[in-house]
């Protein structure tokens, strides 16, 4: 496929390329399925293009980015006049992808009252711009991905059983970096000489020590968070081995060691709670808690709702005041 972030030869992600390179020939809707970070637009775009469509466009949307009121005209576009503000027509996320592939990116967020309006372009592939009546053909092919559980958002009826059934012709269930944990050197090897070259260093070494914190750490951001750390690390590192910043590493090494005795939310419970300790319980911004796991803030916040993280503990202290040469020693 030919594509440098498709990096794994475990037998997990090695089973989710068999099953690019088989639907990829097809023209049917394929539903990936994964948590967040784990790499669902890179495998939308690797299905696209080792398909018929590769010439064609590929067209991405977050339905979760969008606000409800503005993704009827974000899908399908809008006439001048259809509503006020309206002072062009402008063409839909459909119009622009004809032809090729429309990514559907967090789809468990799409409203329910939206719902309908796609499951008819699905079935008929026909559309209409808001404020028009002239029917529109969409030759296009959808690829939706979620971290949502819709088997249960279909029995709580916030997501509708024909769309759900319409969309996932072909799922394609991405499993987490903790569950291929063998992928983990290869895509630190391959993220240290993407952000040596970057910045203009000579990194070229990561220390052993090193790698078997990272391995061993459960990354709940998953690959996003692997890409972020290493990226900071290759900022804060001055000669050609990888140098991350003490306070992480002693986290990440006290995370990996705990984590076997642990829940999977006890472990990312810790976890988060240490990212919030370092980032003096920012949630949000370019350096708060969120960028640093390299989860989106609204899912960091849902998280932190869910594992009963709701307030700032007192008498929290660094694990660890040893320097980072006294760390891999040990």
């Amino acid at each position: 496929m030919g594509n440098p972030d498709l990096i794994g030869s475990s037998e997990k992600f090695q089973a989710v390329l068999d099953d690019v390179r088989v639907v990829a020939r097809a023209d049917c809707s394929v539903l990936l399925q994964g948590e967040t970070g784990t790499g669902k637009e890179v495998i939308a775009h690797a299905i696209h293009d080792s398909s018929p469509r590769q010439t064609g466009p590929f067209v991405s949307l977050n339905c979760a980015a969008i606000p409800a009121s503005l993704l009827e005209s974000e899908l399908f576009g809008h006439e001048k006049g259809a509503f006020t503000g309206a002072i062009a027509q402008t063409t839909g996320r459909f119009q622009a992808a004809h032809g090729g592939t429309l990514f559907l990116d967090e789809i468990g967020d799409l409203p329910l009252e939206l719902q309908p309006k796609l499951l008819r372009v699905l079935q008929d592939q026909q559309y209409e711009r808001l404020g028009s009546t002239r029917t529109l053909h969409a030759d296009v092919r959808i690829i939706a991905a979620t971290n949502q559980d819709l088997n249960r958002m279909v029995e709580q009826k916030t997501f509708r059983a024909d769309l759900y059934y319409r969309l996932s012709v072909f799922p394609i269930g991405l499993p987490p970096l903790r569950e291929r944990r063998e992928d983990i050197p290869s895509l630190v090897n391959y993220f240290m000489r993407r952000f040596s070259r970057q910045m203009g260093k000579s990194i070229d070494e990561v220390p052993d020590r090193v790698m078997e914190i990272l391995v061993a750490h459960h990354w709940p951001g998953n690959i996003r968070e692997l890409q972020n750390f290493m990226e900071r690390s290759a900022i804060v590192t001055q000669g050609r081995v990888l140098s991350p910043r003490m306070a992480e590493l002693t986290l990440l090494m006290h995370s990996a060691v705990s984590a076997p005795v642990r829940t999977l939310s006890d472990a990312e419970r810790a976890h988060i709670l240490g990212i919030l300790k370092e980032t003096n319980w920012t949630v949000g911004g370019p350096d708060g808690a969120a960028a640093r796991l390299g989860l989106p803030r609204t899912t960091l916040i849902g998280r932190m709702q869910k594992l009963g993280i709701s307030s700032r503990p007192g008498g929290l202290r660094l694990a660890s005041s040893r320097n980072t040469s006294e760390l891999l020693a040990s």
